[in-house]
């Protein structure tokens, strides 16, 4: 059977008892930002185990996309993967052991056919009750292995949860392979034993003493891996050997032109070029960019193991794209995703394969040196500072600095390596520090020992309130006056605080004795909001009961620009495909910026295409709403969150547009001011798209007050323009081309002139030319206007001397510049442009040089070129 007939065989034969088939997840596991990547099938049933979501039927089957970094430096021996699919049925309180246990053999002996005595299996080693049902389908005793926790029970995830025994159906290879021990069994790992099915019985729950006690209703979570079960039906020896991967091998050695099994070290490389190029394909294909934290690292770690693999095998040219062809071509029609974003994904393998190779060789150079520099001492390993170099400078993960250390018998200093890392970052911090990020200043806010500031800012501008705290310099203080500048805490407060990129409130605080005015709200601690003002009129002090006002006009400019970033966002990802996720963003008053994981510059037509969806949202006047959930509960209806984002069991959910009625645009976790409705925005336009990092793009844009502001200026500008030219702002456009291209054609005409001048000055200078030791030289002052003509004038020159040497000088912008030209016969004998021309230069205080036929240079004395000139003579006849 193929891959594909495994697969479907295994997804019908389930579907037969009762279960539900569920589509692969994403390999970004959808409403999880703590979780890098999907490892398991479990991962999208989870939430009906735990009872947080009730599952669509009690009986699910799955083939889940998978990816595990945990077996990424181990890939390239036979059978570690770190991209896999993973074919899982799960029962969420309905069947059990006995069911599970009884579907497996059924379906490896009468639908797959695998011969009962290759089979072996393996309970946990007080699971009497598996052990039974196995005996009960006729599997020999002594084919039964007990294990313990290490092998054969399964959780929890964390202390607490969820767990239970497990028990695994083992394929055996026979008795000739591995260690040929007479004991040997499938808890031996020398390869004679392989695990195809691993069946969990999740009927305990650990509680934090680590007791474990009976669940009301267990559960049943299995998992077979394609790959695996694919080498034991075809018969092979490794999953490299089987269709899956096949066609993957067959494009690598047709690439190199080297054959798979002709030595240790290419049948290595070609694993890892193999299974990395579908491995980087699928993750990009699910919105994964490279980059240097999270997942992106992962990807970019992956797409470069490959493709230093690949310079192994004689593979100099960026070749990964064509390898995610064959990835496509073969696996497309089973996964959509891969054909909707083939040409993205192309991009980003090529972009990020190009952006490695630059530095490679000179990282490659860099770490032969260091790897012999440490042979020659006799150290085995190599420095965590050279190791984080080759990181920081050349794009080496460390882990390929010491793949490639290891095939050298060294080993690198990881923690040394980790102390770099840390001191980089330490280092970040500091340049990037300010005001209250001073860790001093943090332990003073902690050591005031102030409550959480209530915030009501989300349905109230002012609110009645007392003073907690002044603070003025650093210090506590009881009262302040007139002038003098002041940090608040209030018990309650409708100032937001500056947090998620949103700029915080401004207003006033009115007491009975004087008012602050507040330019700034902060949050110098989770949880307290910190008002900066100035005393503009009396007094106040602590304990006063007082007024906090926010200003209006201010918060709704800043409202309407976050607003404008969830349409800007779900814009982006509807015209640019849902890879497309937020990577930060500055909401202020007068403007916003919006960063988004995307490898290009937005097309011009890609860019009025949001533009237009935005305001079409504003015209449309869509309501925006928000409520607090639970974080699951939000994700399950489709919130976007945000990857290393923390977030409680509560979260407030910003929605905009009408959920019942199939009109929701976007539905984001987000804790900041917000509009009632998308037509108080008036009008959205973007002022600048550009590059702020590898994959990442920004958006400047205005919206409200600022839109109009900033229209009416260039209205403004263009009307001047137009005023100026004696025409319509309709015909601006027009009219400016016409005269573009008046003034270019003058232009031309002028340097035509100026060349025509020139020859004839040139013709005049022939008769200036010496013959020094038999060498015709020419050393002379011309009057061009740029270097293009000056070079004419050489050329001139030099073909009616016909043999010989000519330097000239002339004064651009303001400085001296120079050529020489030395005619080949004179090259032959042993006359070098270069030499002369930097040697000229210098009496005007510069240099220069280039090829011994022709060469420039420059100088920064002009009044020096005349006595320059003088000294070529002298340096031909030298010689």
């Amino acid at each position: 059977m193929n891959s594909n007939e495994i697969r479907t065989a295994y997804l019908k034969f389930f579907e037969e008892k009762g279960h539900l088939v569920l589509p692969s997840s994403s390999l970004v596991p959808h409403g999880d930002p703590t979780l890098l990547l999907t490892t398991a099938g479990m991962v999208q049933i989870k939430p009906y185990f735990t009872g947080e979501m009730v599952p669509p039927n009690p009986r699910l089957a799955s083939c889940q996309k998978c990816f595990r970094t945990t077996d990424i430096d181990s890939v390239g021996d036979a059978g570690h993967l770190t991209f896999f699919e993973m074919l899982g049925n799960f029962s969420v309180g309905d069947y059990f052991k006995k069911e599970a246990i009884a579907w497996a053999w059924e379906l490896v002996i009468d639908r797959l056919h695998l011969p009962k005595d290759k089979l072996w299996i393996t309970v946990f080693l007080d699971d009497d009750e598996a052990e039974q049902y196995w005996l009960k389908l006729g599997v020999p005793q002594e084919r039964i292995v007990r294990l313990g926790e290490k092998s054969n029970f399964w959780g929890p995830a964390g202390q607490t949860g969820p767990c239970g025994p497990c028990s695994e159906i083992h394929y055996d290879f026979g008795k000739d392979k591995g260690c040929c021990k007479p004991e040997c069994n499938p808890e031996c790992s020398c390869g004679r034993f392989l695990e195809i099915w691993n069946l969990v019985f999740t009927q305990f729950n650990q509680d934090e003493q680590g007791k474990r006690h009976l669940l009301p209703k267990p559960n049943i979570d299995t998992g077979m891996g394609l790959e695996r079960i694919a080498t034991v039906m075809q018969g092979k020896s490794t999953v490299y050997e089987t269709d899956i991967f096949r066609p993957i091998i067959e494009k690598v050695s047709a690439l190199s032109g080297r054959k798979y099994g002709e030595s240790e070290s290419v049948t290595k490389a070609m694993r890892v070029v193999a299974e990395h190029s579908r491995a980087v394909t699928f993750l990009i294909a699910d919105g994964v960019i490279p980059s240097n934290e999270g997942r992106g690292y992962v990807l970019r770690r992956v797409l470069r193991r490959a493709a230093l693999f690949g310079r192994k095998l004689g593979l100099e040219e960026a070749f990964l794209t064509k390898m995610s062809k064959v990835v496509m071509d073969r696996m497309g029609g089973l996964y959509p995703e891969l054909a909707t974003g083939r040409d993205h994904i192309l991009k980003v393998i090529e972009a990020e394969e190009t952006r490695f190779d630059q530095t490679l060789n000179t990282g490659m150079n860099l770490l032969d040196e260091i790897v012999s520099t440490c042979k020659k001492k006799g150290a085995a390993s190599i420095s965590g500072a050279e190791a984080f170099k080759l990181y920081d400078t050349y794009g080496f993960p460390v882990e390929i600095t010491m793949e490639v250390a290891a095939e050298s018998g060294l080993s690198v200093d990881l923690e040394g390596f980790n102390k770099e890392m840390q001191a980089q970052r330490e280092r970040a911090r500091e340049a990037q520090k300010f005001g209250l990020a001073d860790k001093s200043v943090q332990k003073f806010w902690e050591s005031l020992d102030m409550p959480e500031t209530e915030f009501v800012g989300y349905d109230l501008l002012s609110q009645k309130t007392k003073v907690l705290s002044l603070i003025i310099e650093g210090q506590s203080v009881q009262s302040a006056v007139k002038g003098q500048e002041v940090e608040v805490i209030l018990a309650q407060t409708p100032f937001y605080g500056e947090m998620g990129g949103q700029l915080g409130d401004a207003g006033q605080i009115t007491a009975p004795k004087g008012r602050i005015a507040v330019s700034d709200a902060k949050r110098p601690l989770d949880g307290l909001v910190m008002h900066v003002g100035k005393v503009e009129e009396g007094s106040i002090s602590v304990g006063d009961s007082v007024e906090a006002k926010v200003d209006l006009e201010r918060r709704l400019d800043i409202a309407r620009n976050h607003t404008a970033t969830h349409l800007l966002h779900a814009a982006l990802r509807k015209v640019l495909g849902d890879q497309v996720r937020q990577g930060g963003s500055l909401v202020a008053p007068d403007y916003f910026r919006f960063d988004f994981t995307h490898l290009i510059a937005l097309s011009k037509e890609e860019l009025a295409q949001v533009q237009y969806l935005v305001n079409e949202h504003i015209r449309r006047n869509l309501p925006v709403s928000s409520c607090v959930t639970t974080f699951k509960k939000a994700a399950a209806e489709g919130a976007l969150a945000f990857f290393g984002e923390k977030y409680g069991e509560e979260v407030r959910l910003v929605q905009i547009g009408d959920a019942d009625s199939g009109e929701r645009v976007s539905a984001e976790l987000c804790g900041g001011t917000h509009l009632n409705s998308t037509g108080q925005i008036g009008f959205f336009h973007v002022t600048s798209e550009k590059s702020v990092g590898s994959g990442l793009r920004r958006i400047e844009a205005v919206t409200g007050r600022a839109a109009e502001k900033y229209t009416e200026q260039r209205f403004s500008a263009l009307q001047n323009v137009a005023d100026q030219l004696e025409t319509n702002p309709s015909e601006v456009a027009q009219k400016v081309t016409a005269l573009l291209a008046e003034l270019s054609a003058e232009r031309k005409r002028a340097k035509d002139m100026e060349g025509q001048l020139l020859r004839k000055t040139a013709e005049a200078l022939l008769q200036d030319v010496k013959e020094i030791d038999g060498v015709k030289v020419l050393a002379a002052r011309v009057s061009a206007s740029d270097e293009d003509l000056l070079r004419q004038t050489g050329d001139f020159l030099k073909d009616k001397l016909g043999s010989g040497v000519i330097v000239l000088g002339a004064v651009l912008n303001g400085n001296p510049r120079f050529l020489a030209m030395v005619t080949p016969d004179m090259v032959k004998k042993g006359i070098n442009a270069g030499k002369i021309v930097k040697q000229v230069a210098q009496v005007t205080g510069g240099g220069g040089g280039g090829r011994p036929e022709m060469a420039q240079a420059g100088g920064k004395d002009a009044s020096k070129i005349d006595e320059a000139l003088k000294l070529v003579p002298k340096l031909v006849a030298k010689g």
